[in-house]
C-alpha cells in the first residue's frame, strides 16, 4: 500500500517527522517497505528561462541558448538539439555536476561542436518523470528562474510503502493507515463527512441481485450532463505518486476513493447500459473483454454485474470495455456495493485477473460505507466533471455486521506479557473507533466498528455439521469470544508498541528420556546417511516444476497445475524429485561435472495422494582406480543403493521380489520394480529412458532409483536375540536349470530358498545364458546356493537330498530342468 505524506495529512493533523512516522508505522504493525523521495534526487534541478536561442554554426539540429536559472546561472551558454527550445520559453535545466537519472549520464561543462555549454535543458523523460517527447520540457510562461525544480513541481512529498497483512483491509486506505496512526499518539485524526447530494430524478438505471450470496447489498445513481476529459493536476499527481496511470477524470475518482478510504468504486457509460437494468448473477460461460482488453470467460462460480446484452463486468474485480467511460461519456452510472471476499478471491485466482478492487474486497472492506462513500463521489465528479444526479437505487440490505467484543483488562498481561492500566486499554480501542458499551473494573465490552472485519469474527468449526444446529451455534460462539478477546489485546500491544513487550525466556525444557524422532522421521535421517555413506550428494529442491518436465514422468495432470506460481517455470506440483535430480544433472553436466551422484528426500505429488520419496541418480561413469577402468554408471549400481536403504529399514531382501514393469520415464528392460508382495511396491530402479535424457539435453548414462519410504513397513520388534553364527563350515553348490526366457529368474530364487530353509542361507544369480546347446526359446540359469548347516556337518547323503529337493521345487514353479 503506497500513500505520500500529503496524502497522510489530509486525513492526520500531527507535526511529527519522516522519521517518527515510520518508526510509528513499524511499531503498530504496518511494516514500512520502502520510503522514495523523488525530489532528493532531482534537486539539483532549476526552473529556467532562454533569454535567447540562435543556430549552432556548426550543426543544422543544435542551438545556442543563453539561459538565465537564478543566482549562479543568470546568464549561462546551453547548446541544446531539441526542437521547441526558443526565446523566452520556461524550461528545467540541470547545472554541471546534476545527475539524470533518465539518461544515466551526469552533466560536466564543455564544448558541443565548438560551442561552450554550461550545463543542458531536460525533458520530463529524461528526469524519469513522463514518457518520451519531442522536446524539452515546457513549464508555465510565469515560472520564476532560479526556483528548485522538484519544490516548483511538488515532487518532495515522500512516498511511503508499507505491507499489509491479509487481516487488515482497514489499512488499505489512507484513512485507515491516518486512524491508526492517531491512535498510537502520532497526532489527531481530522474529521471526515460526506455531503449529502441531493438526488434530482429518477434513475434510469436499477439494480437487481439474484446471486445473494456473492453480493448482499449494492448502491448506484446516474449522474447526467458530465464532461470527462484528463483529470486536474493535483489528482494526476496524486495517483502518479503511488504507482497508478491517469486515464480519465471519471475514472481517476474511483481509483482516489480506492486508495483514499479503501472503497473499490466503479463508473459506467449509463448510455451503453442495454435495458435500463444491471444485475448482479452467476455466469453462464459468456466471455466479455476487460477495461485491460483481455477476453474473460466466466463461470456460474463467478459474480458478474450483465445488462440486456450481456455480463458487463466481473464484480468487485475488473469492469467491462463496451460499458467503460470515455471521453465521450455524458452520462455516468456510479456502482458502490459489498462482494463476498471469498468469492472475489476465487474469481480472481480461477480467471487470472487481479486488481485494486479486488485486492480490497478479497481483505473485506467497511460494511457501513457505501452511502458514505457513494455520496463523496458523486460530489466530486460533480465538481470536476459538472452534471446533476439522480436519486440513488439499491438492491438488497445492509448486511448485520453489528458485534461486540470482551476485554478483560488482565488479559492483556497474562495473554500480551505488558501490564497496561485498564484506562490506557479503553481510551487505546476507543481511539481506533471501538465504542464502549459497558464496562466493570475487571472488563470492558466494544462495539466493533464496520472497518474492522478481522475482530470477533465467528469461526466455521469443522465438527459443526455433526452437531445439533443450537450446539453448533453456541460452540461457534464461544471459539469467537475467546478470539476476539485475543484480537482486542492484540489491538492494545500493537499500539503500546511490540517493542515495549518485554522479554521474558521461556522456562526450561526437561528433556524425557528416549527417543526424541518418531519412527517416520528416523527413517528420513537414517536414510539420509546411508545414501551420503554411498557416496551420493544430497539436494534439495522445490516441490515446483515446470508443467513441460513434468510430463516427461508421467506427472502432469491439470488438478496439480498452479494457478499463481511464483515463476513460470514453476507452474506444476513435482511427481518425483527425479524431475529436481535430472534439472541438476543437467546444469553440472554443462559445467564440467557430469560423472556425480545426488540424492533428495522429499515430497512427490499425484493426484490421489502426496508421498515422500527417497530418490537419487547417478550420471557419467565410475571412478578409475589402478588396474580398473573407469565405466559408465549401471542399472545395478541404482539397484544396489535402493536394495541397501531397504536393508537398513529392516526390510528381510527374501521377502523383496523383483519385476520388470518400471514406469514409462525408465528404460524398459533396464529397469525394475521391487515388490514386497504382489501390491506393495517398495521402489523404482534403473537407467532413465532416453527420450527423458533427450529432453533435458543430457548426454552422459544416468541410472535413477525412486524408494517409496511410506510403503516400507515398520519392522516387527524380535522377540529373541539373533542365533549365534555357526561354528559348522558352510556348503556352496552351483545349479544351472534351463527354462522359458519368459519365465523370471526371481521365480527361480524364490523356489531354491523355499526348498529348504532351515539349509538354504542364501541364494545368488550367477549366470544367464543362451545359444547353441540350449533350446530355441530358452535359456539357462546359473545360480549358487548356501547351505548353512547349524547342529552337524551334513553327510554325502544328506547333501544330495536337498540337492534333489531344491531341483524338484524349481521344477515345480517354474517348469526348469538341471541342465
Amino acid at each position: 500500500m503506497k500513500f505520500t505524506l500529503s496524502w497522510l495529512y489530509d486525513h492526520l493533523e500531527t507535526q511529527a517527522t519522516l522519521a517518527e512516522i515510520c518508526a510509528t508505522l513499524n511499531q503498530i504493525g504496518l511494516e514500512v517497505e520502502s520510503v522514495e523521495n523523488k525530489g532528493a534526487a532531482l534537486a539539483p534541478f532549476l526552473t529556467a528561462r532562454i533569454l535567447d536561442a540562435q543556430p549552432h554554426p556548426n550543426a543544422d539540429r543544435l542551438q545556442v541558448c543563453r539561459v538565465d536559472a537564478g543566482p549562479g546561472f543568470s546568464d549561462v551558454q546551453v547548446v541544446c538539439g531539441a526542437p521547441n527550445a526558443r526565446k523566452d520559453l520556461a524550461v528545467i535545466f540541470a547545472p554541471p555536476g546534476a545527475y539524470v537519472p533518465g539518461l544515466d549520464v551526469t552533466i560536466k561543462a564543455g564544448k558541443v561542436r565548438g560551442e561552450l555549454s554550461g550545463g543542458m535543458l531536460c525533458s520530463l523523460r529524461e528526469l524519469g518523470l513522463g514518457e518520451e517527447t519531442s522536446g524539452i520540457a515546457e513549464l508555465p510562461a510565469d515560472t520564476l528562474p532560479g526556483q528548485s525544480y522538484p519544490d516548483f513541481a511538488g515532487l518532495d512529498d515522500v512516498v511511503i510503502d508499507i505491507a499489509i497483512t491479509p487481516n487488515r483491509g482497514d489499512a488499505l486506505g489512507v484513512r485507515g493507515i491516518a486512524r491508526d496512526l492517531a491512535a498510537a499518539g502520532l497526532g489527531t485524526l481530522r474529521p471526515w463527512l460526506a455531503e449529502t447530494v441531493e438526488g434530482t430524478f429518477a434513475s434510469p438505471v436499477e439494480w437487481a441481485i439474484t446471486y445473494p450470496e456473492a453480493c448482499p447489498w449494492v448502491l448506484g445513481r446516474t449522474i447526467r450532463g458530465v464532461k470527462n476529459g484528463p483529470s486536474p493536476e493535483w489528482l494526476r499527481n496524486r495517483l502518479e505518486s503511488v504507482g497508478l496511470r491517469s486515464i480519465s477524470t471519471l475514472v481517476d475518482i474511483t481509483n482516489y476513493f480506492c486508495f483514499d478510504l479503501g472503497r473499490p468504486l466503479h463508473v459506467f457509460d449509463a448510455g451503453k447500459i442495454a435495458g435500463g437494468k444491471l444485475t448482479l448473477c452467476r455466469g453462464a460461460g459468456e466471455t466479455f473483454r476487460t477495461l485491460d482488453g483481455q477476453e474473460c470467460t466466466v463461470t456460474a462460480e463467478d459474480c458478474v454485474i450483465a445488462d440486456q446484452n450481456g455480463v458487463q463486468s466481473l464484480a468487485g474485480i475488473m469492469g467491462g470495455e463496451a460499458t467503460g467511460a470515455t471521453e465521450s461519456t455524458t452520462d455516468v452510472f456510479v456502482e458502490c456495493a459489498l462482494f463476498d471476499p471469498v468469492r472475489v478471491a476465487l474469481s480472481s485466482r480461477r480467471l487470472g485477473l487481479s486488481s485494486d478492487s479486488s485486492y480490497r474486497f478479497e481483505r473485506g472492506v467497511d460494511q457501513a460505507l457505501p452511502v458514505a462513500a457513494l455520496e463523496a463521489a458523486t460530489r466530486m465528479i460533480i465538481e470536476l466533471c459538472g452534471g446533476r444526479a439522480s436519486e440513488v437505487v439499491s438492491a438488497g440490505q445492509q448486511p448485520a455486521w453489528q458485534r461486540t467484543a470482551t476485554l478483560r483488562f488482565n488479559r492483556v498481561r497474562d495473554l500480551g506479557g505488558l501490564d497496561v492500566p485498564a484506562d490506557e486499554s479503553v481510551a487505546l480501542l476507543e481511539k481506533l473507533g471501538f465504542e464502549v458499551r459497558a464496562r466493570t473494573a475487571e472488563q470492558v465490552e466494544c462495539a466493533v466498528p464496520a472497518w474492522r472485519n478481522d475482530v470477533a469474527q465467528a469461526p466455521v468449526l469443522s465438527q459443526g455439521a455433526s452437531l445439533p444446529a443450537d450446539v453448533a451455534a453456541q460452540a461457534a460462539q464461544g471459539v469467537a469470544t475467546i478470539e476476539a478477546e485475543s484480537d482486542l489485546v492484540e489491538e492494545v500491544l500493537r499500539l503500546k508498541g511490540l517493542d515495549a513487550v518485554p522479554a521474558v525466556p521461556l522456562p526450561p525444557i526437561s528433556v524425557v528420556p528416549g527417543a526424541s524422532l518418531t519412527p517416520a522421521q528416523g527413517r528420513f535421517a537414517l536414510a539420509r546417511r546411508v545414501l551420503a555413506a554411498r557416496g551420493l550428494t544430497e539436494t534439495v529442491g522445490f516441490s515446483f516444476v515446470s508443467h513441460e518436465e513434468a510430463v516427461h514422468f508421467g506427472g502432469a495432470p491439470e488438478s496439480l497445475r498452479l494457478l499463481n506460481p511464483i515463476a513460470s517455470d514453476l507452474d506444476q506440483m513435482r511427481p518425483t524429485p527425479l524431475v529436481n535430480l535430472v534439472a541438476a544433472i543437467r546444469h553440472n553436466s554443462v559445467r564440467g561435472w557430469g560423472d556425480i551422484g545426488l540424492f533428495e528426500i522429499g515430497p512427490a505429488f499425484a493426484e490421489a495422494a502426496q508421498q515422500t520419496l527417497a530418490a537419487g541418480v547417478r550420471a557419467g561413469h565410475t571412478q578409475r582406480y589402478p588396474g580398473m577402468a573407469s565405466n559408465a554408471v549401471s542399472l545395478w549400481a541404482a539397484k544396489a543403493d535402493a536394495l541397501e536403504l531397504l536393508r537398513q529399514f529392516g526390510v528381510n531382501s527374501d521377502a523383496i521380489t523383483t519385476t520388470a514393469d518400471a514406469p514409462a520415464w525408465y528404460h524398459p528392460g533396464r529397469s525394475g520394480v521391487l515388490r514386497q508382495g504382489p501390491k506393495n511396491i517398495l521402489a523404482y530402479f534403473g537407467e532413465l529412458h532416453p527420450s527423458v535424457l533427450q529432453a533435458a539435453d543430457i548426454d552422459v548414462p544416468v541410472v535413477a532409483f525412486e524408494v517409496f519410504v511410506q510403503n516400507v513397513p515398520q519392522p516387527k520388534k524380535k522377540k529373541k536375540s539373533a542365533p549365534a553364527l555357526s561354528a559348522f563350515q558352510p556348503v556352496r553348490r552351483d545349479f544351472a536349470f534351463v527354462l522359458a526366457q519368459d519365465i523370471p529368474v526371481e521365480s527361480v530364487l524364490r523356489a531354491v530358498r523355499g526348498a529348504d530353509r532351515q539349509l538354504v542361507s542364501d541364494v545368488s544369480l550367477f549366470d544367464i545364458y543362451t545359444g547353441p546347446h540350449v533350446a530355441e526359446g530358452m535359456r539357462s540359469v546359473g545360480v549358487e546356493v548356501t547351505l548353512q548347516p547349524t547342529d552337524k556337518s551334513l553327510t554325502d547323503a544328506e547333501l544330495e537330498a536337498v540337492s534333489d529337493r531344491i531341483v524338484a521345487a524349481v521344477g515345480k514353479a517354474t517348469g526348469g530342468v538341471l541342465r
